[in-house]
Order: C-alpha cells, then sequence, then structure tokens
C-alpha cells in the first residue's frame, strides 16, 4: 500500500521561508498528479498547489509568485518551496497524489501524518 509521509515543516518569521517534501512509499506504480493541501484551524483543508506528470503545474491565488511545487518522479517525490511566508499561511500542510498500478488501476493513498508551518514573529 502506498504512504506519503510529509516533511519539512516548522517555525519560521513573517517573510521566511520553507521547503516541504512528500515521498510516496512503494513500487510498481507510477503517480500522475501531486498536489498540496493546507488546512488551518477551524477552516476547511484548500488546495495550495498541484503538479501533473507533464509538469503542468497550478496554484492557489493567494500563492501565486511566493510558491513553486516541483516533483522528482524518480524518488516519487513532490516538494513546495515556500517563500515571503505570511502569518496567514500557518496550517498544517499534507500531499495528495494518484497513483496508477502496471495493471491499469488507480489508487488514492490515504492523507499522511501532514506537517506542520508556523508563520509568527
Amino acid at each position: 500500500q502506498v504512504q506519503l509521509v510529509e516533511s519539512g515543516g516548522g517555525l519560521v518569521q513573517p517573510g521566511g521561508s520553507l521547503r516541504l517534501s512528500c515521498a510516496a512509499s512503494g513500487s510498481g506504480f507510477s503517480i500522475n498528479t501531486m498536489a498540496w493541501y493546507r488546512q488551518a484551524p477551524g477552516k476547511q483543508r484548500e488546495l495550495v498547489a498541484a503538479i501533473t506528470s507533464g509538469g503542468i503545474t497550478n496554484y492557489m491565488d493567494s500563492v501565486k509568485g511566493r510558491f513553486t511545487i516541483s516533483r522528482d518522479n524518480a524518488k516519487n517525490t513532490v516538494y513546495l518551496q515556500m517563500s515571503s511566508l505570511k502569518p496567514e499561511d500557518t496550517a498544517v500542510y499534507y500531499c495528495k497524489v494518484d497513483v496508477k498500478y502496471i495493471s491499469g488501476s488507480i489508487y488514492y493513498p490515504p492523507w499522511g501524518q501532514g506537517t506542520q508551518v508556523t508563520v509568527s514573529s
């Protein structure tokens, strides 16, 4: 079963930077779209950024120009480079992927534990 493990969160001052990583464990599959979501206290989980297998990206409006999503297919890993961080970026960040097995079946691994990002002075 494919598992997702996020890392790289922490406490950072406004204007600072962080790089998040999410690795998908397992073998015998390829990954289509990889995405980052976040959930702030008392709010719904929201899509932050996504990247297709072909490298096409999209971002939520509030992070455009500040965040960059990228992926390393050899490592089954997706990254989120976050710059010019703001207090409103504070949230638990999760990754989500859709996996295609050799058989052709599609699988959506369960959410990982997430990684906490706190932006505060």
